[in-house]
C-alpha cells in the first residue's frame, strides 16, 4: 500500500474537514501566497469578556531584533497564575502568534491560567537558530517580569503544535542545558521533531498524505536548517529528536494522529523519554491526520482536545522541580 491511498483510513467524521483544506504545495514561489491566506476563526465573545489580551515587544537575542509576545490572562485573576509559554505552528515558515487568539482566549479562561505566545522569526528569512533563540529570549523576559505579569514561574510549562511543538521540545532542551530557566511540563501536539523523517529509506506507508506532506516537510526543514535535511551535525535545538540525552526533561504530553506524517518520530521521541525516566502521557488517534483537532464536531477531534485540556489542567497544578 502506498501513501497515496490512505483516504479510506480517515475517520469518516473528519472527511469534511479534510476536504475543506486547500491544497498547499510549498515552494519559494508559493510561500508568499500561502502566508497571505487567512484562516481566521471567530473568537467566542464570552472568552473576550473573560480574558484580557495584550501584545508586547520584548528584548530579543543579543544582536537580534526585539521579539513580540501575545499575553492572555483571565480578568480579575489575583495572585500569581500558572502559565503556558506557547509556540505557534506553521512548519517553521508560516504562522503568527496572534492567529491563536480563538483557541488561546478560551483555553486561558477554562484553565484559569496565563498564556504567553511568542512571535518568533520565520524561515527561510531567518534560519536556525533564530526561532529557538527568539523563544528563549522571550522566556527569559517572562521569568524576569513574572512578578509584574502575575505569573508563577514554578508552574510554567511550554506548549506547541506541529512546528511549534518541535520548537517547544527544542526550547525545553535548551532550558535544561543552559540551566537558567525551568519548565514544569512540556505539552507537544503532533510535534515536528526530526528532520531525518524527510530522508528515511523506509517511510511510513500510509501516514503523511494529507495537509502536511513529505514535500512540505522537506521544504520546512530545508528552510529552517538552511541546508538539506537529514545531514550530519544538526543541532538538537533545531530538531529535538537529534538530542543524544533526553533525560531530566519535564513531564511530557505528546499526541498525534495515526495518519500524521510525524507519527513515528513522535512515538520514538516518547519511547526515548520514557526510557530516560521522563513521565510521558502519549495519545495516538486512529483515523486522524495532521491538525485533525481543528474539526469542531468530530468525536475524535473532541477527544483530542479533551485529553489535551485535561493534561494541561493537571500539569498546571504541578511545580517545576
Amino acid at each position: 500500500m502506498t501513501a497515496s491511498g490512505s483516504r479510506h483510513l480517515v475517520d469518516p467524521e473528519l472527511i469534511g474537514l479534510l476536504d475543506s483544506f486547500p491544497s498547499i504545495h510549498l515552494t519559494p514561489e508559493t510561500l508568499p501566497t500561502v502566508r497571505a491566506l487567512s484562516f481566521e476563526t471567530p473568537v467566542d465573545p464570552a472568552a473576550i469578556e473573560a480574558v484580557e489580551m495584550t501584545t508586547r515587544t520584548v528584548p530579543g537575542p543579543n544582536g537580534a531584533p526585539d521579539v513580540g509576545v501575545v499575553i492572555y490572562r483571565p480578568k480579575g485573576a489575583s495572585g500569581a497564575a500558572p502559565c503556558i509559554f506557547h509556540v505557534h505552528g506553521g512548519g517553521y515558515v508560516l504562522g503568527a502568534a496572534a492567529a491563536g487568539e480563538a483557541t488561546q482566549r478560551p483555553l486561558a479562561a477554562a484553565l484559569g491560567c496565563a498564556i504567553v505566545s511568542v512571535e518568533y522569526r520565520l524561515a527561510p528569512e531567518t534560519a536556525y537558530p533564530g526561532a529557538v533563540e527568539d523563544a528563549y529570549a522571550a522566556l527569559g523576559w517572562l521569568n524576569r517580569e513574572a512578578a509584574n505579569l502575575g505569573v508563577d514561574t514554578q508552574r510554567t510549562g511550554v506548549m506547541g503544535e506541529s512546528a511549534g511543538g518541535g520548537l517547544a521540545a527544542a526550547l525545553a532542551l535548551m532550558a535544561r542545558d543552559r540551566g537558567e530557566h525551568a519548565f514544569s511540563f512540556q505539552h507537544l501536539i503532533y510535534p515536528m521533531l526530526d528532520d531525518r523523517t524527510c530522508t528515511t529509506a523506509d517511510p511510513h506507508p500510509v501516514a503523511g498524505e494529507f495537509l502536511w506532506t513529505t514535500h512540505n516537510n522537506h521544504f520546512g526543514w530545508s528552510a529552517l536548517l538552511g541546508a538539506a535535511p537529514g545531514g550530519e551535525g544538526v543541532s538538537c535545538y533545531a530538531a529535538a529528536a537529534r538530542a543524544d540525552d533526553v533525560s531530566r526533561l519535564p513531564p511530557t504530553f505528546i499526541s498525534t494522529g495515526a495518519l500524521d506524517l510525524f507519527l513515528e518520530e513522535d512515538l520514538e521521541y516518547a519511547r526515548r523519554l520514557m526510557r530516560a525516566g521522563v513521565p510521558v502521557e502519549l495519545h495516538v488517534y486512529p483515523g486522524a491526520f495532521h491538525a485533525f483537532d481543528m474539526d469542531p464536531a468530530a468525536a475524535v477531534s473532541a477527544q483530542g482536545r479533551r485529553d489535551s485540556h485535561d493534561a494541561l489542567r493537571r500539569a498546571l497544578a504541578r511545580r517545576a522541580g
